[in-house]
């Protein structure tokens, strides 16, 4: 056997991506694919699970032994530093860096009810700042009961949380009445919560007994609970769209029969969220009230093009992105429901997904932005949103980078490089549609250093956007970079932009010159800027 044949099996240059590197056997771990990538730490996984989920799972791997291992990370979180692990849970639902709530709920009822005594009562003390909407607090005590029940800290943070301004409170027990089999009755009898004030205590009685009886009218919410009593008998539509305006009432307390009505929806619009806005416009064009020339699609158009208001709104970018898909194609995710969409808001919703991720300022860097767009990056949702795949969603976060910046590439790969042709001049939309319908294949992400050797490409990082499930290359990643480095003369970066929450990198964590983000966070492209900027 030649010399080359036998050097390549032990080389620390180019080794299969099936087999571990030479002398870092126990650095690497084998991925879900059967190739060998280096595993993260807890703390980035704690970061992946809190932006991404682990909702329908991975190509690989199951829902419910995705969400297993997360939850076993998030525990030894909560045991190396229980304290840091609740400020991270905060800073990422504060923020608004994940698309659902659901994940930080979920890890701060770990921390109330797994951690040592400091954790738990920095994870009460920050419940209302994490479980801000009756929804968040009901699924908190789902997730309480799975972690061992009610102790007298729960019981008392719970509580505690129906103490807030009256008119707050009451908001929350009118818009969010139950949800998953809670009701407000249920955690107000189960806490045994204290009313602060005559105010709170009427607002309780309301809330167990669906009586208004101890409400006096000098309160400040006894309006709005006489406008809610008034509009579920009305079948008036000018009468209820004058007490939905009068009173900011929401569209939750809003009977079925009365959401067919545009006028109905106009007094809905003028109080509506941003956040509710976006989830309801197909609805609201369809039954006629946005329309092209109509004052509502105008008004609609301004809020989504307020930048402070979506960044005051938490509005996520994957919420903007699946408003914008479903939106635009005229037909509901399940496929019940039609309308004509309206170019303009069309044109808002594109221009609010690249406004969602704030102000980047370029990092004046060459980058080559290279896309999995392996068969396993087309498994799964994104941060738990029905209809986005990885693949899908990595195509939308590329075009966002690219759009911030002036020297940039992008392509895709799977087993092999794949055509792609997406830019940020397209619509937002239809690059991400391009994506979506390519053929599956294996994965080795070894592949853009390699192109990039190959066609004398010069850049100063390469980002790829995958799953890491790469198996199928004869180099592994870092060995690819390594040549690229050592031929071209360019201290070339890695930044491995995560799509899923699994537990494995293809970067080097010895390398300073490799980083790991989390895909999908807002602070994404300002993250990567940095990183190719810096050094």
């Amino acid at each position: 056997m030649a010399i080359k044949s036998l050097t390549r099996y032990l080389s620390k240059k180019s080794t299969p991506q099936s087999q571990p590197i030479p002398g870092r056997e126990r650095e690497q771990v084998h991925n879900d694919a059967g190739g060998y990538v280096f595993p993260v730490t807890d703390w980035t996984r704690l970061d992946r699970f809190l932006i991404l989920g682990s909702e329908n799972g991975t190509y690989y791997a199951s829902e419910q032994r995705l969400t297993r291992e997360n939850a076993a990370a998030v525990q030894r979180c909560i045991a190396a530093d229980g304290i840091r692990t609740v400020r991270r849970i905060v800073e990422v639902s504060d923020a608004g860096c994940a698309p659902r709530n659901d994940p930080a709920i979920f890890a701060l009822a770990m921390a109330a009810k797994l951690g040592d005594e400091p954790a738990r009562r920095a994870a009460l003390e920050a419940l209302p700042r994490v479980c801000r909407t009756g929804t968040h607090l009901f699924a908190f005590a789902e997730a309480v009961e799975a972690f061992g029940g009610w102790g007298r800290g729960t019981r008392r943070a719970v509580a505690a949380w129906y103490n807030r301004t009256p008119t707050e409170v009451a908001h929350q027990v009118v818009k969010y009445a139950q949800r998953n089999g809670w009701t407000h009755h249920d955690l107000l009898r189960l806490t045994h919560a204290t009313p602060a004030t005559a105010e709170h205590a009427a607002l309780f009685a309301y809330a167990v007994k669906g009586t208004r009886d101890a409400v006096e009218p000098r309160y400040a919410y006894a309006g709005m609970l006489a406008a809610v009593a008034e509009l579920a008998t009305t079948t008036d539509v000018k009468a209820a769209a004058a007490l939905i305006a009068d009173h900011r009432l929401p569209r939750e307390v809003v009977p079925t029969e009365l959401l067919t009505s545009p006028l109905v929806w106009e007094a809905l619009l003028r109080e509506m969220p941003l956040t509710a806005m976006v989830r309801n416009l197909a609805t609201m064009t369809r039954v006629g009230l946005i329309a092209p020339g109509s004052e509502a699609s105008r008004r609609v158009v301004a809020m989504l093009g307020d930048g402070e208001r979506l960044r005051k709104a938490r509005l996520h970018p994957i919420a903007v992105l699946m408003a914008l898909r479903t939106y635009a194609s005229g037909r509901g995710l399940r496929g019940k429901g039609t309308w004509q969409p309206v170019q303009q808001v069309v044109d808002a919703l594109d221009g609010a997904f690249y406004a969602s991720f704030g102000a980047v300022e370029p990092s004046g860097k060459r980058l080559v932005l290279a896309l999995d767009v392996s068969g396993s990056m087309a498994i799964g949702h994104v941060g738990g949103v029905v209809g986005l795949s990885p693949r899908e969603a990595a195509a939308a976060l590329a075009l966002v980078t690219a759009a911030t910046e002036r020297d940039y590439t992008i392509v895709a790969f799977a087993d092999k490089m794949v055509p792609v042709g997406i830019s940020p001049r397209q619509r937002l939309g239809d690059a991400v549609k391009a994506v979506s319908g390519l053929p599956f294949g294996g994965t080795d992400c070894a592949l853009p250093m390699l192109w990039a050797l190959e066609k004398g490409v010069k850049a100063d990082a390469f980002v790829v956007l995958t799953d890491s499930e790469t198996w199928f290359g004869q180099i592994h990643p870092v060995q690819a970079l390594q040549q690229y480095r050592q031929r071209t003369g360019i201290k070339a970066k890695l930044v491995v932009t995560a799509m899923t929450s699994t537990g494995y990198s293809i970067a080097d964590p010895n390398d300073g010159g490799m980083l790991d983000i989390v895909g999908m966070d807002a602070a994404t492209p300002a993250l990567i800027a940095d990183f190719a900027r810096g050094g």
